[in-house]
């Protein structure tokens, strides 16, 4: 069994194709290439950690849902509106989380946070939300000022649309060795 992380799939979200360059013609090629991709990668067993904004229109989130290899849970994010019906889908559903993945403990919150639970015991924290724009590049700026400054600041953001994520839910070991922080 093995923790997968993502965030940011934007189910239905025309819109978002043309706001992150995502390369799809419409969202049905963005919904068949995330399910292809994620069920790919993920197992049956497998958990997986969505750090918000899973869907835009609930209709395409349940479908992508019934779909999607493994155990699933939703960090939400200021798009998420899950109904009841999508909220039994998940193992739960929750605001923000601190999980163990190995001997790491993993804050997850669907924004980026500045300091976060037992960042000086080496805790890693996990976001989405910034995208890959201009918020994302400033919270990029104030992470190396503080590492900069010996402060411990191992944070990774994991919208799917990075080209480390490359739109493919991915564990831990691989966000730290893709991404260039």
């Amino acid at each position: 069994m093995s923790k997968f992380y993502i965030a940011d799939l934007h189910l239905g979200h025309e819109n978002v194709i043309r706001h992150d360059g995502r390369p799809f013609s419409d969202t049905a090629e963005m919904h068949a290439a995330l399910v292809k991709n994620w069920n790919n990668a993920v197992g049956d067993n497998d958990e997986v950690y969505i750090l918000g904004d899973f869907a835009w229109k609930n209709a395409e989130g349940l479908e992508a849902l019934g779909e999607l290899k493994g155990r699933k849970f939703l960090i939400l994010g200021n798009h998420d509106k899950p109904t009841e019906e999508m909220k039994s889908c998940f193992e739960w559903v929750k605001d923000h989380a601190v999980i163990k993945d190995g001997g790491d403990q993993v804050v997850m919150c669907h924004y980026p946070v500045a300091h976060w639970y037992n960042q000086f015991r080496g805790a890693v924290h996990l976001y989405g939300h910034v995208h890959n724009n201009n918020d994302y590049h400033a919270f990029k700026k104030y992470a190396d000022i503080c590492r900069d400054m010996d402060i411990p600041f191992e944070c990774y953001n994991v919208g799917c649309m990075l080209d480390y994520m490359g739109y493919t839910p991915r564990t831990l070991e691989e966000i730290r060795g893709g991404n260039n922080r």
